[in-house]
């Protein structure tokens, strides 16, 4: 499974680069804190498969990073996504190394 850091994803934003960011957490941590991705809780991701993008890079987080790991695999082995990669730490990552206001409970 393809992983990117959270430097990397900032790269990404601040290159403008187009891509998808999707947010595997429940609707409650969202609401507390995000990064301006697109919910899609984990257990709404195969039902909603066809939101995510399949031309496009696409980044998937959660809390830590272990959702957003399964979403990846899953994704990949049901439906034969090649553009995905988990963000490595997920939002606590990004709190930590990018943006300390970011408050995740």
């Amino acid at each position: 499974m393809k992983e990117i850091s959270v430097l990397d994803l900032k790269k990404m934003i601040d290159d403008k680069v187009d891509f998808q960011l999707i947010d595997v957490r429940e609707l409650h941590e969202f609401e507390s804190a995000n990064l301006g991705g697109e919910l899609i809780p984990l257990g709404d991701i195969i039902d909603q498969s066809d939101r995510v993008s399949r031309v496009k890079p696409v980044i998937i987080h959660c809390r830590s990073g272990a959702r957003s790991a399964a979403a990846v695999r899953e994704l990949e082995n049901r439906f034969g996504f090649s553009n995905l990669a988990n963000l490595k730490g997920g939002i606590l990552a990004w709190a930590k190394e990018i943006d300390p206001s970011v408050k995740v409970s």
